[in-house]
């Protein structure tokens, strides 16, 4: 589930804003829901995957974890998981593709003839 206010950021600091959160904070909770939902969920597991490893998991049952980031690092890291989920959705779209493709005897294409 997406929560809205993990964009919520302090730009009192007079550094220019990042752009990428300014048009996710422009965005209603509703929309951000939406494509959140839309998600596969295994796209899901290995964006989670993925931002667990740059954060460092340790099992919660036996250590006390908390994670302290800047708001450059938070973004970068937000940034790079969203580029992560429309590389994989682009990925997930062209193997079904593939898949409705080679599963239609008429229109299956021998692996001599197809270029990748």
């Amino acid at each position: 589930m997406f929560n809205p206010e993990f964009l919520a950021t302090d730009n009192s600091d007079g550094q220019a804003g990042n752009s990428l959160i300014q048009y996710l904070q422009d965005q209603s909770p509703d929309t951000l829901q939406r494509v959140a939902k839309s998600a596969s969920n295994d796209i899901q597991d290995i964006i989670r995957h993925n931002v667990q490893g740059l954060l460092g998991v340790l099992p919660g049952e036996h250590f006390e974890v908390k994670v302290t980031a800047n708001r450059d690092n938070l973004a970068n890291m937000l940034a790079s998981a969203m580029m992560t989920g429309y590389f994989l959705r682009q990925m997930e779209q062209r193997k079904e593709l593939e898949e409705t493709l080679f599963a239609d005897e008429q229109m299956a294409v021998d692996d001599d003839e197809l270029n990748l």
